[in-house]
């Protein structure tokens, strides 16, 4: 039987990461802010929520600078549920007031750098409450690539938190390529995303397919794109997602790798 695909494109949490986070708990906050405290460069924070608020308002800060890096490439039609703020410009902006008088220059930038992404990383870890890979994901990724198959990476996330979990769960050298929401300043749904994600491996997308556990941002997504989807109805896919998609090509009712594997394979 012909190959149908050459690209193959991942979501990343509910199709091979199984997660669970609390960012509203005190205690992570609480750690956080010890964090900031104890990281040498002067930084003093005698309030958690306080230190929550600062992040918000950095926050918005950010979404505004996302627009504007959307509308400078031509996307003049993005929502704002659409558009991703980069989260570790706000643990930038943390480090920013603390920097010496006259200190504004590479060094000092560097060292603030470095911090902002420890604590981005403190403070998730902080909020994880489970997290692990389902059964085979490694398996299959590397399995797909032996098969002579491209495989990337198209996930809503931050990058100060996915990239060291990538790394921790070993999951960083199993793609071709890696497209984080918050390094595009868009989200799935938008076809821009999947567009970017082919064209950094030369994909097209009448041989690519996304998979994924989120109809709307996963399957309807990529099909706005000119891309078939596979839908995989997982633990922590959206209570609105119906069991089965029938915008996809193939729908699992969890992550099955074995029937996804011998689909993409054509066994």
């Amino acid at each position: 039987m012909t190959r149908r695909y050459d690209t193959v494109c991942f979501d990343l949490y509910g199709t091979l990461v199984d997660i669970r986070t609390d960012e509203y708990d005190k205690a992570a906050w609480e750690k956080l802010r010890a964090f900031l405290n104890d990281s040498g460069i002067g930084v003093h924070y005698v309030d958690q929520w306080f230190l929550r608020d600062l992040l918000e308002q950095s926050l918005i800060r950010e979404q505004a600078r996302a627009a504007e890096r959307v509308r400078a490439a031509g996307i003049s039609d993005c929502a704002d549920e659409d558009l991703e703020p980069d989260r570790a410009e706000g643990f930038r902006s943390l480090f920013a007031v603390a920097a010496p008088q006259g200190r504004a220059d590479a060094v000092w930038q560097a060292q603030a750098d470095e911090m902002a992404a420890r604590a981005a990383w403190e403070f998730r870890k902080a909020t994880i409450r489970h997290i692990g890979l389902y059964p085979g994901a490694q398996e299959l990724l590397r399995r797909l690539r032996r098969s002579g198959f491209t495989t990337v990476l198209v996930t809503n996330a931050q990058a100060c938190y996915t990239a060291p979990e990538l790394e921790m769960l070993r999951l960083d050298a199993l793609f071709d390529q890696i497209v984080i929401s918050s390094e595009e300043s868009l989200k799935k749904p938008r076809p821009e995303i999947f567009q970017r994600a082919l064209a950094r491996v030369d994909g097209v997308p009448e041989r690519a397919v996304m998979v994924g556990n989120d109809e709307r941002c996963d399957i309807l997504g990529a099909r706005a794109a000119g891309m078939d989807g596979v839908y995989i109805c997982s633990g922590i896919s959206p209570q609105t997602d119906p069991e089965r998609s029938e915008a996809a090509v193939l729908s699992l009712d969890h992550p099955d790798y074995d029937a996804l594997t011998a689909f993409l394979l054509g066994d």
